[in-house]
């Protein structure tokens, strides 16, 4: 592995999304979504649709799944009531593209890689309670809550940051 995450062999991480946890980073993050992501949401929006919270479909129906927010220069994911917008009992772009082979297919990079992180100044890192002023207490960034090595259970999420940088994924 040649991607640099200056914290990877120190750093615990382990997802509970359904063993615990509801999904919050869904519920308080607002995540970036480039242009090639965008597009490809777009271009399969119809099929994900019926998948969504009716409350969510219609809004991203009427007026796009995009906010007019933006982080970094970048447009990010809606909200509604509370959520991003693809959430429904668990990520629906997620549920789409593991249906297609592919969970990562339709989710954008800063989801589908959480919690990686890119610093200005040091390449990659695992979020981490306490680490780099973290401001987001979830149970899965505190290491205290896993003995699962971050190395072992991000491998595939590393892979895809790999990839994307080789051909530009985002």
């Amino acid at each position: 592995m040649s991607l640099p995450v200056f914290n990877l062999h120190e750093a615990r991480f382990d997802c509970t999304f359904g063993r615990g946890c509801d999904g919050i980073c869904c519920k308080n993050g607002r995540p970036p979504v480039y242009e090639k992501e965008g597009s490809r949401i777009q271009a399969n929006l119809l099929k994900l649709l019926p998948l969504m919270r009716p409350a969510a479909a219609a809004v991203a129906a009427r007026a796009g799944f995009l906010s007019r927010r933006r982080k970094a220069g970048t447009t990010m994911l809606r909200v509604v009531g509370g959520w991003c917008v693809f959430f429904n009992a668990g990520c629906v772009l997620h549920e789409a593209g593991a249906a297609e082979g592919d969970k990562f297919r339709y989710k954008p990079l800063a989801c589908a890689t959480f919690p990686l992180e890119k610093h200005s100044r040091r390449g990659w890192y695992v979020r981490q309670k306490g680490l780099l002023g973290e401001i987001w207490d979830l149970f899965c960034l505190d290491p205290a809550n896993s003995e699962r090595p971050a190395a072992s259970s991000l491998s595939e999420e590393l892979v895809l940051i790999e990839r994307s940088a080789e051909g530009d994924q985002g």
